[in-house]
């Protein structure tokens, strides 16, 4: 009996320790970052110098994934919104670059690849859009309502809505190694979210869920790096109990 009474609270201990990390609760203290409205339009051009963006603190995304790369990029990121429109622009100060992907809705994250996790729907956070652009400017937008099980692919007419300014040529082939500073910036239509879902829109106190993610897992230096903090024992940006705030101002 002393024998069985051991080998039980083995199994249980064991099983316990076998629970995946994304099974963790988050961590207590999300990352936030404040969203500053706009009394006019962006012109959507990729120039981050320019005074609409000069004014706006910027989102620091430096938190690795996985194996620590050979070369970190430093990936900066600004929001800003109108009633229409979220505004976002990246800048990647990068090595290793490249961009194969063309198609929309291709595999843009094995480029060279700035991504935008957000939940638009305050009564349902675990539900969520994912727009992914590589450093040509192509992208990538998914609706999901279940990680990894459900999603819905955003039309291509639907994305073709969401302007995208690109400072790197149409493709980027052969790799880059040197050091090289790139930028996305876009224009995302607040309709078309709601195309596929019901939403929070954006106003003075609203909040969404999110996340912003760097990565470029086919590139010669892989890795993948955010902004809130994901804990997993293998990267995935999936993971949407582990989104930070944005925070309408």
């Amino acid at each position: 009996m002393q024998l069985i009474y051991f080998l039980f609270i083995l199994f249980f201990v064991e099983s316990q320790n076998a629970i995946p990390d994304s099974m963790n609760p988050p961590g207590p203290n999300p990352a936030e970052y404040l969203i500053q409205p706009v009394n006019q339009p962006l012109t959507i051009d990729g120039n981050w110098e320019k005074p609409e963006w000069k004014e706006v603190p910027a989102a620091n995304i430096t938190l690795h994934m996985g194996e620590k790369p050979t070369f970190s990029p430093r990936t900066q990121v600004k929001l800003r919104y109108d009633k229409q429109n979220i505004y976002g622009i990246f800048k990647v100060e990068d090595r290793f670059v490249q961009a194969l992907v063309q198609e929309i809705n291709g595999p843009v994250s094995t480029d060279s690849c700035v991504e935008f996790f957000f939940s638009p729907d305050v009564s349902k956070p675990l539900e969520y859009f994912n727009l992914e652009i590589n450093a040509a400017g192509v992208p990538l937008f998914h609706h999901v309502t279940s990680p990894r099980k459900e999603y819905e692919v955003v039309s291509s007419e639907l994305i073709k809505k969401i302007e995208i300014a690109h400072s790197l040529p149409g493709e980027v082939i052969p790799e880059i190694k040197e050091s090289t500073t790139w930028y996305i910036e876009f224009r995302l239509p607040v309709e078309l979210l709601m195309q596929y879902r019901s939403i929070t829109p954006p106003a003075p106190g609203v909040v969404w869920k999110a996340n912003f993610y760097k990565t470029g897992s086919r590139t010669s230096n892989p890795h993948f790096i955010t902004w809130n903090e994901v804990v997993n024992q293998r990267p995935d940006f999936h993971l949407p109990k582990y989104f930070g705030n944005l925070i309408f101002q």
